[in-house]
């Protein structure tokens, strides 16, 4: 029996995964209807563009629930079923994106530290027609054709399991782009090596403005 109360187990369970080109799989309404007001209200005022972690983030209130939820080994549990592997053992990675640049989206299929990706999405509308919308594709060089298209709204998840064909990317989008990420790990190495990373590029970013 979980505690989870921002979560809907049903909705993540509900959702199908798929097994071509790789295993990924897309459900919605994920976040229940009572906390989304406060999960908006509460999301980071990030003023810097790209990822970043969550120790380098101020988390509040149902926002912050929300982050416990998704790194508990309760929901660990439950996607590893859906992915037939065990993610309790893995540590986590959790990030944060608030603001997008043009630069991001380029097709690419993580790297083979990571075992899944998680992302969950939290715009309460999207209507670029292609921007910003990730897909699921075939290849490493272009974005068509593809095998399904995300759209980032509230409450909208998508995960993936990591492979050497794991393609996937967005055309260009600049401006507010919410997305939370949880990247479950092959060991804790790993995870130090890369929030140590994530940290190096925003300091970048502070002194360049890129």
């Amino acid at each position: 029996m979980t505690t989870l109360s921002i979560l809907d187990l049903d909705a993540v369970r509900a959702a199908p995964v798929a097994r071509e080109p790789y295993a990924w799989t897309l459900g919605q309404n994920v976040l229940r209807p009572d906390a989304i007001p406060a999960i908006r209200d509460d999301f980071p005022d990030i003023a810097k563009p790209g990822y970043l972690t969550v120790d380098e983030v101020a988390l509040k209130g149902r926002f912050k629930a929300l982050i416990d939820e998704l790194e508990s080994d309760d929901f660990s549990r439950i996607l590893g079923e859906k992915f037939g592997i065990d993610l309790v053992s893995c540590p986590r990675l959790t990030t944060i994106m608030r603001r997008s640049q043009p630069k991001y989206g380029s097709i690419h299929t993580d790297g083979p530290s990571k075992v899944l990706t998680l992302l969950v999405y939290m715009n309460d509308a999207w209507d670029a027609p292609a921007a910003g919308r990730l897909r699921v594709l075939y290849d490493g060089k272009n974005y068509a054709p593809f095998a399904v298209e995300v759209p980032p709204t509230m409450g909208t998840m998508f995960a993936f399991l990591r492979a050497d064909n794991s393609w996937h990317g967005h055309e260009p989008f600049e401006g507010e782009r919410r997305v939370v990420q949880v990247a479950w790990l092959k060991d804790a190495s790993e995870l130090e090596r890369k929030k140590k990373r994530n940290r190096t590029a925003q300091f970048l970013k502070g002194i360049f403005g890129r």
